[in-house]
């Protein structure tokens, strides 16, 4: 499917059509598509993602909400206690499901839908200025066609009483969901924002989410995202940060679900910034999961840390790609990155990629990779203590991923995400009392 023209037949469908500089925007966006096409392995960057069978098929947007209650007990299900939550079905903002109430006046949560009629300055402020459509094709596509998403802006100081989760459940067979998130945060405010993207089992389609991150000096956001749709589901997400002075952000991503699914964690590190990334991935039956970072140390005294497991079973593949630049100015750096990898078959492949660009000299920058089969000393260590094979085998495997796992600290978060790992992991009779 031809989408860059398919886009002429849509464009006044989308959100803020009557907006010239978003029309301009969105033009130039479905140009640059046009021109480059969705990346393919020839791009360094791609190389070991090949997201042809995702150009082969023909994935077509909701154009209204219409009655997601095919999605009611799914939403049910993923929707966290205590959080202000904004819920899309199919890519569409749905109200009914939202919970919204007790929000104080002063900050804004609500869909970039409505947002584009209400702030229309602000999200022109927002959108495009940590994602650069120039980046590659996928982000060009998600800006030329997003119909909705997030629009969640924090004021200086502020820190709400509850955290807010964007809860994103696919029901349309062969459908296309394009969303944008723009999130801003003030001086010294602090937010937890949960991504959750789920869907219907067998449901083929296509998700394309790009989440804008602006954090001034001093702001802190603790960011999750869980990605757990079904296994006929095509999926890029891209989470792209910009750190003011002395801004902290911590992110945590777990990937059980989709055929191929890829996201990408990139921040741009101000003066004395932090940054705290750490992700789990298992890649079974035949799914392909792919985690690209790109951390930009900009400014001196900035401290980031990294840390990703894979696992990878039957004919599974998983792809770690991890890249940290410092720039000349940002002396002072400190940066390190882990990547820790499992096997469990002789059919399952892992490709890991760490890098370190460094263009400064006074400097501390360090990473580790490892890929590896389960430890046949642990396993021998659990059977002499009366543990039949296959159990320390699970044991061992549980153990491995459950360690990400318990870096998440929203409790209801961090629950959901241990549940998602039991119900995907390849073997049977893995239990949660392990713990």
């Amino acid at each position: 499917m031809d989408y860059a023209e398919h886009y002429q037949t849509v464009s006044t469908d989308l959100p803020g059509h009557s907006l010239s500089w978003l029309q301009a925007l969105r033009t130039r966006a479905n140009i640059d598509f046009s021109t480059s096409g969705f990346p393919s392995p020839r791009e360094e960057e791609w190389r070991y993602t090949n997201i042809t069978p995702i150009e082969k098929k023909r994935f077509t947007p909701k154009v209204s909400a219409g009655d997601p209650s095919a999605a009611a007990e799914l939403i049910q299900h993923h929707r966290l206690d205590d959080t202000w939550s904004l819920v899309f079905v199919d890519g569409v903002y749905s109200a009914g499901h939202s919970r919204l109430t007790g929000l104080p006046e002063s900050i804004q949560i609500l869909p970039i839908s409505e947002a584009l009629e209400r702030y229309p300055e602000k999200v022109h402020t927002m959108l495009q200025q940590a994602a650069d459509c120039e980046t590659h094709g996928f982000i060009a596509f998600n800006t030329a066609y997003f119909r909705d998403g997030a629009f969640i802006v924090i004021p200086d100081k502020q820190v709400p009483e509850r955290p807010i989760q964007l809860l994103h459940v696919s029901t349309q067979a062969e459908g296309l969901s394009v969303l944008r998130h723009l999130i801003s945060l003030g001086i010294h405010a602090q937010a937890t924002v949960i991504e959750t993207y789920v869907g219907e089992k067998e449901t083929a389609c296509l998700t394309a989410a790009v989440t804008e991150i602006d954090l001034a000096a001093n702001a802190h956001l603790d960011h999750y995202k869980l990605q757990n749709e079904s296994d006929r589901t095509f999926h890029f997400g891209g989470i792209y940060s910009d750190q003011k002075a002395s801004a902290r952000f911590r992110q945590n991503h777990a990937a059980f679900g989709g055929l191929m699914a890829r996201t990408e964690i990139h921040s741009h590190l101000g003066q004395a910034a932090e940054c705290d990334l750490d992700g789990l991935f298992l890649a079974s039956g035949r799914r392909h999961l792919d985690t690209h970072t790109i951390l930009r140390h900009h400014g001196a005294h900035a401290v980031s840390r990294e840390s990703y497991r894979g696992i990878a079973s039957e004919r599974g593949r998983g792809v770690f790609s991890g890249r940290i630049v410092v720039d000349p100015q940002a002396q002072k750096t400190d940066a390190e990155m882990n990547n820790r990898n499992l096997l469990l078959s002789d059919d399952a492949e892992i490709d890991s990629k760490p890098q370190l660009e460094i263009h400064a000299d006074d400097v501390k920058c360090a990473h580790g990779v490892t890929v590896g089969q389960l430890s046949a000393e642990s396993i021998f260590y659990l059977q002499s203590r009366g543990i039949d094979e296959a159990s320390a085998r699970n044991m061992l495997t549980f153990a491995f991923a459950n360690e990400m796992v318990e870096k998440i600290r929203h409790d209801g978060h961090r629950q959901q995400v241990r549940d998602a790992l039991l119900a995907n992991l390849p073997q049977t009779d893995v239990r949660g009392d392990w713990l």
